[in-house]
């Protein structure tokens, strides 16, 4: 069986114009504007994927690990990771810790109110960048971005800085400072690039790569040439796999896929993909 998915349009303070053009939505009007698409969200899938586009900076935050989610929140933690489609000059994220950054460094800059983004590490992005995001790294998406994202199944986000900023009727956002500092990884090792999977140009190489493999989601990038007809195997697991299109209309499995659209496959056993025209795509497994 194969499943169409209808997005989730969510608006965020933080959101940019992109997606409205990218999805067709409608202006918003006095809305918030379009931060996130839900395009792979079902509740009985252990990962989730979206788009992201922002104007605005996301707030400094970084999110709990299974254990101390089951523990603290009844839920799934949440590792992610990031493909990048597109990026201004300059644009960039914000990625662990500069060398020498502790617990008390940073506890103690919250508490005097410091700039926390000084103390993280910056990346200028591009398009095809790839960033894998381990559950207790600490982060933030710059403004100017728009990405892809695969995650766990889990909304368990832990702001630990949101940059001053106020909303229309003057309040800021809610802060999570002390769970944050419980799981934050300060560990050197787990705040350098490599230990992010970092890898560029990737809309650059043709054929399939495998991007990252986590017990909830198993990532790859197909890049395809109109015509052109793939029929990878599949890794034997029990869970429907999904397809993210980045770019270019696509046929998988007799099933038309237009560019930002996705769709589920139940119980396909194979999948069968021809690119009708020049295009990109994310396949969870």
């Amino acid at each position: 069986m194969i499943k169409l998915l209808n997005p989730k349009i969510v608006r965020k303070i933080w959101g940019g114009c992109k997606l409205e053009v990218m999805k067709g939505i409608s202006p918003s009007r006095g809305l918030e504007p379009v931060g996130e698409t839900w395009e792979i969200n079902d509740e009985e899938l252990p990962y989730l994927a979206k788009f992201i586009d922002t104007s605005d900076e996301l707030s400094i935050q970084v999110h709990p690990g299974d254990e101390y989610a089951k523990a603290y929140e009844n839920s799934l933690g949440k590792t992610e990771c990031w493909i990048i489609l597109e990026a201004a000059p300059k644009a960039g994220i914000y990625l662990g810790l500069k060398p020498g950054i502790t617990k008390t460094h940073l506890e103690k800059a919250l508490v005097e109110g410091l700039a926390i983004n000084e103390l993280l590490n910056f990346y200028e992005v591009s398009a095809g960048d790839f960033f894998f995001v381990p559950a207790g790294s600490i982060h933030a998406i710059g403004k100017d971005i728009t990405l892809a994202e695969v995650q766990q199944n889990s909304g368990i986000t832990y702001r630990v800085w949101d940059w001053m900023r106020l909303d229309d009727l003057g309040k800021s956002r809610e802060l999570h400072v002390e769970k944050s500092l419980d799981v934050i990884n300060f560990e050197s090792s787990a705040n350098q690039l490599d230990y992010f999977h970092f890898k560029k140009n990737l809309f650059q190489s043709p054929g399939i790569k495998e991007l990252c493999s986590h017990p909830n989601f198993h990532l790859f990038l197909l890049n395809m040439s109109a015509g052109e007809k793939l029929n990878p195997s599949l890794i034997d697991n029990n869970r429907p796999c999904s397809v993210l299109n980045l770019a270019g209309k696509i046929r998988v499995n007799q099933q038309e896929i237009s560019s930002y659209e996705a769709a589920t496959f139940y119980d396909e056993g194979q999948l069968h993909f021809e690119a009708i025209e020049d295009g990109s795509l994310l396949l969870i497994l």
